[in-house]
């Protein structure tokens, strides 16, 4: 873990536990965009909370301590079908399945008086793998919010998703305040019409103070007032393990470098992009969604332990 910097982050949106399914067998990981979003920003030293539904059963334990053990602040929302699912069918070569169950599929968030009072003293928030496409769902963090700095990364799931057109209405409206918008060539895909440069250009127009496009192999485009800033995928020592968690630690890299503040110049906008790739590319050394940085990957493969 990095050195600690100063502020705090709250993160909403999802924790669930992905139950893997492929050639190796059946196991279990403790995932969820804004959990990994979570984790990752506590492990880059960012003083970090998660408000997420999370059910009070085995799932939800092991969810709860899972955050316990990285020191992430977990403020819940009641969960009336239990904790949230996701079954992953990997085959060889193709890309992961989902499955939800019906926690998942009908997730809700509630602003109890611990989640305001956390918001409230947010220096950021960030938001992934929301319901945007519930309206009531939507004005209820728009209230929760007030005038806090927000980062968003939409993560639509299409087994989660129940209208996309709200989806839509629902994340622009968030969008066009954001002090970043985070999309990838997924999301341009079952959102809009699979143009990212596009979809990055109508963000821009709405009012998003930067926006961040991940293309997988092509890099990533990140385009703010300062400038449009371009970075490739960044090249690190040994194989591509699983890219699951690429997305969750970009946006986590740049939430973490927003914290203060937006950086100052061409320099700083390079550098943080550079950053969140270099980043990226250590996450996907590992299996699982839990953010990794070339430094700690190093350390690990040097002694030979997990990181």
């Amino acid at each position: 873990m990095t050195a600690q910097n100063t502020g705090r982050v709250v993160v909403i949106g999802d924790a669930l536990i992905d139950e893997i399914r492929d050639d190796a067998g059946v196991r279990e990981l403790i995932g969820g965009a804004a959990l990994n979003v979570a984790v990752g920003l506590r492990r880059l030293g960012i003083a970090t909370s998660l408000i997420a539904m999370v059910g009070d059963d085995e799932a939800g334990a092991h969810i709860r301590e899972y955050l316990d053990d990285h020191d992430v602040n977990l403020i819940t929302t009641p969960a009336p079908h239990g904790s949230s699912r996701a079954i992953v069918t990997r085959s060889a070569g193709g890309e992961p399945e989902y499955v939800f169950n019906r926690a998942a599929r009908e997730r809700t968030i509630r602003y109890g008086a611990d989640a305001r009072e956390a918001l409230a003293q947010a220096s950021l928030v960030a938001i992934s793998c929301f319901p945007f496409d519930v309206p009531a769902e939507v004005d209820a963090l728009r209230s929760a919010l007030g005038d806090a700095r927000v980062v968003i990364d939409p993560n639509p799931r299409s087994g989660m998703l129940s209208d996309r057109d709200a989806f839509v209405r629902g994340f622009e409206v968030l969008a066009s305040d954001a002090e970043v918008v985070k999309v990838g060539a997924d999301d341009a895909a079952l959102l809009y019409d699979g143009d990212l440069d596009a979809l990055r250009a109508r963000l821009r127009g709405l009012g998003a103070r930067a926006v961040l496009a991940t293309a997988g192999l092509d890099g990533a485009v990140l385009e703010s007032d300062a400038g449009t800033f371009h970075a490739p995928i960044a090249t690190l020592p040994g194989p591509v393990v699983d890219t699951v968690g690429a997305g969750d630690a970009t946006l986590a890299a740049v939430t973490a470098g927003l914290v203060t503040g937006a950086p100052d110049g061409d320099d700083e906008w390079q550098e943080l992009l550079d950053r969140a790739m270099a980043v990226a590319a250590a996450t996907c050394r590992s299996e699982g969604g839990l953010l990794r940085t070339p430094e700690s990957s190093a350390a690990r493969d040097g002694a030979g332990l997990s990181t």
